[in-house]
């Protein structure tokens, strides 16, 4: 099963203030849904059953405290002029405390073989661009300081996608509360 490590959103004022925003990106790409809206600590990747289970022993063991994350800009990675995702960040403070929980999760899960590809940048997609578009870094500059509201992260899902034709559909093996 293909698996991820994820923080969500759930204000729902933050996720129409999203939705708005997307709704306002005039562009060829996938919006991301309200309902897959989430931060990806680590991923996993295709696993078996058996390694499911000891991720969720390990996952288990992981104290956090509640997040409180402000919307605060957005970007596209790799840059505007060439954007393959565009995302929405939070403040410094929440940014910070993603990254921890983020670096916690994969030193947690390094001894059975998960590291991370990349380092960590807290983000939300918002949308994602399978094929070349035009520069959009006028549209980013004139979104670039929002205030989408804040939320409150208090759980740590393990979670599973299935890909499909219409986008990824994610189900949770296991929620961990903040402490």
């Amino acid at each position: 099963m293909r698996t991820f490590v994820a923080a969500e959103i759930h204000n729902e004022d933050v996720l129409n203030s999203i939705a708005k925003i997307q709704s306002d990106f005039k562009i060829k790409a996938t919006p991301v849904g309200k309902q897959n809206m989430h931060f990806t600590l680590l991923f996993l990747g295709e696993i078996t059953d058996d390694i499911a289970e000891n991720v969720k022993k390990i996952l288990a063991t992981i104290s956090f405290k509640p997040i409180e994350a402000n919307f605060t800009h957005i970007g596209a990675f790799p840059n505007p002029r060439f954007p393959r995702v565009i995302w929405i960040g939070v403040d410094e403070t929440a940014s910070k405390q993603l990254v921890e929980l983020a670096s916690q999760v994969e030193i947690k899960l390094a001894p059975i073989g998960f590291k991370a590809d990349k380092p960590f940048k807290p983000h939300l997609t918002i949308f994602r661009i399978k094929h070349k578009i035009d520069d959009i870094s006028r549209t980013i500059e004139k979104f670039k300081i929002v205030n989408l509201g804040k939320d409150v992260i208090t759980e740590l899902k393990f979670k599973k996608s299935i890909l499909t034709p219409n986008g990824p559909i994610y189900s949770d093996l296991q929620v961990v509360n903040a402490q």
